[in-house]
């Protein structure tokens, strides 16, 4: 497996259909973003990590998000799990669906501009109006 500078991970959906493994760069730069868009996609607000590797078991179904992304689903429960750039062989993974411990840490927050009206991003750390 890679060398020691990446941490494994694993996780799923919440039914299980879509599994997942990888590795992620131990200094991984896990942000949350408030756009609209993540949003709604999320419930809430999303954060993901980039992994160096990753290898998805089961089918997940992409939706065209915009001009510049898919964003990657459940087809059995719905689960958001994926976002992919256009022209990336990286795709980023719903850190909420990985297998605990993590050993993630939110670094800061981006698209702060953007965000919900019903909360307050209290915790101190960085926030991007935009990216």
């Amino acid at each position: 497996m890679p060398h020691s500078d990446a941490t494994e991970f694993t996780g799923h959906c919440l039914c299980g259909a879509i599994r997942f493994r990888g590795t992620y760069d131990a200094t991984n730069d896990l942000k949350a973003c408030h756009c609209g868009q993540c949003r709604r996609w999320s419930g809430h607000y999303w954060a993901a990590i980039l992994p160096k590797s990753l290898e998805i078991q089961g089918q997940p179904k992409w939706y065209r998000a915009s001009d510049i992304a898919r964003r990657g689903f459940c087809p059995e429960c719905g689960s958001s799990l994926f976002w992919q750039r256009d022209g990336s062989d990286i795709i980023d993974v719903a850190a909420g669906a990985i297998d605990s411990p993590t050993g993630l840490r939110l670094l800061g927050h981006i698209f702060v501009a953007d965000k919900g009206d019903y909360y307050e991003i209290a915790d101190g750390l960085p926030q991007d109006p935009r990216e």
